[in-house]
Formats: C-alpha cells, structure tokens, sequence
C-alpha cells in the first residue's frame, strides 16, 4: 500500500520509534525509504548556505548512518539525506518530488521547537506543519509499532462532519478494506449534545463504508480525551482525523492541535489527513466493495 515513504529525523535519536516504524513499513511493502533531517536550525539562517559547502551536512549524513545503520541493513531501496533549510518546507518539497504516499514523523522536544520558533520567528512546531500542508497521510509515531498480519487489526476514525474530515474516513475506509479491519467511525461534540450523532455519522458516511465491519458511534466531551478514551476501549492500532480541520486561523491551529494532543498521548500510531491530500479520497464502494464511483479529490 505504501511504496515511497519519508521519515522525519534528528541526529539526537528522539525519532527512534518513527524510523522504526518506518523501516518495518518499507521492508513490508518493498518500498523505497527516504530518512531525512533538515540542517540548520541549529546553526541559524545566515549559516544554512554554508552548511553543505562546509562539510557540516556530509558529517551529519555519516552520524545518521551510523546511528542506524543496522537497523536498515537489509532494506535494499533507502536513501540517507541530510539537506539544509527550514524543517517544514524542507520535508513538504521532498514529499512532493518524490510523491510519497506516507510521512512518518516523530515528536520533536519543547526545547528543540522552543529554539526553533526564535530562531525563525514562527508558531506551531514542524510535526504541525507538515501534517497541516502534506498532500499523503502523516503518521505520527511516539512508541514502538509491532509490524503483525494483519498490519492494522482494529482502526479508529474521528470525524467532524467537516469537508476536511470527508478525506480522513475515506482512507479510514481503504485502509479497512485493505486489511479486513474493524472500522470504528466517532464523533465527539465539544460542549451541549448534538442530538443522535451515531445515526448522523451512519446516514453520512454508512454507503461508502458498505461492506466492511464498520460502527459509528456518537460521544460528548473533551475531544482529544474522548478519542484516546475510544482509542483505549477498542484496542485501536491507529487512528485516523483530519488535521485542523475547522480552525480558521493558522496561527491558532498550530498550538495544541486535537490531532497532536491525540497522536503524543496514544498508545498507537496517529495518522493525520488533511484538506490537500488528493489521492483516491473520493472512492465510493458497493456492498462487494468495489468501486462504483470516484469524486473530485479533495
């Protein structure tokens, strides 16, 4: 399913789980495997052009390959790459020119985007950034994943009934079909109750989700406390939301995210999709589940 996948890294090794993570999903599917650290915050502005010239990213590469390796040592397609520049843009071009399918990413440390964010003068941490403007999936990975037949037993989608969220239960939906999983698809109202919301989230998305072993449930609550209560009670090996997906200003939506509060405290991988990802969302099934028909991408 995946078949081009970049991984987010730093040489301080806090991104373990996500390379991890990402060299059991390349050895799984034969894909290619680009593991990538963006040089430079570091250093400052005026010395990202003198990073490579000087040496610095050739010295960096050599940590890197060091550091893992053997951990990569019978992947046949991966690529080490250390460029500089800034984090976000960085990892976002790359994922175009390859056009990757999936972004793995670790957390980041306060510190590290404390230093960031005065050092460039911008809000929201690279993780946020990424998952806000990638075109593929991100998954966003804090412990270590156990790459097991079926891959993804037990998935749970989060939806606001937003055109963001469309793409999100979607994929929930591929992703299901491709590995016979139990689907759970919940909403969480933020404050009063919004009446009946499990029936609302059957008659919106119950056709396109025919076929599959598929529950729709309706909670109120904290949302980001509610879906790792979800996530917790169903034994979910992912989750899957749309990020960002009703906060207008950009600014806002950068700081403690629902989807980054869910993906640092779950206990499974968090995939975030957002209102850029364009492939295959608009896939409509029958009760076979085949394709009947395909809408305008988001």
């Amino acid at each position: 399913m995946f078949k081009d996948i970049i991984v987010g890294i730093t040489p301080t090794g806090i991104d373990d789980c996500a390379v991890k993570a990402a060299v059991e999903f390349a050895r799984k599917f034969e894909a290619n495997l680009y593991l990538v650290h963006v040089a430079g915050m570091e250093q400052g502005w005026g010395a990202i052009e003198h990073l490579a010239p000087s040496g610095e990213t050739g010295k960096l590469k050599e940590q890197i390959s060091e550091m893992y390796g053997a951990m990569l040592g019978d992947i046949p397609n991966f690529e080490i790459m250390v460029v500089p520049g800034i984090p976000h843009s960085e990892l976002l071009r790359l994922a175009r020119k390859k056009n990757t399918d999936l972004i793995i990413m670790g957390p980041h440390t306060k510190e590290y985007e404390e230093q960031r964010s005065k050092m460039w003068g911008m809000a929201g941490s690279t993780l946020e950034r990424v998952s806000q403007r990638a075109r593929c999936p991100v998954m966003i990975v804090h412990k270590d994943v156990v790459c097991k037949e079926p891959l993804f037993e037990n998935i749970l989608v989060a939806t606001d009934f937003s055109d963001q969220a469309e793409c999100a239960v979607s994929y929930g939906g591929q992703m299901a079909r491709q590995y016979k999983s139990n689907l759970s698809v919940i909403h969480v109202a933020d404050g009063e109750a919004e009446g009946d919301s499990g029936a609302r989230l059957e008659k919106a998305y119950g056709a396109r989700l025919a076929g599959l072993n598929a529950s729709f449930e309706g909670c109120q609550g904290q949302p980001s406390m509610e879906i790792l209560k979800k996530a917790q009670q169903g034994n979910a090996d992912l989750v899957i939301m749309a990020h960002h997906s009703k906060e207008q200003d950009p600014e806002k939506a950068f700081l403690g995210s629902t989807v980054v509060q869910v993906a640092l405290n779950a206990t499974c991988p968090t995939m975030s999709v957002n209102h850029h990802f364009d492939l295959r969302c608009g896939l409509m099934y029958d009760q076979t589940g085949a394709v009947v028909q395909a809408e305008a991408s988001a």
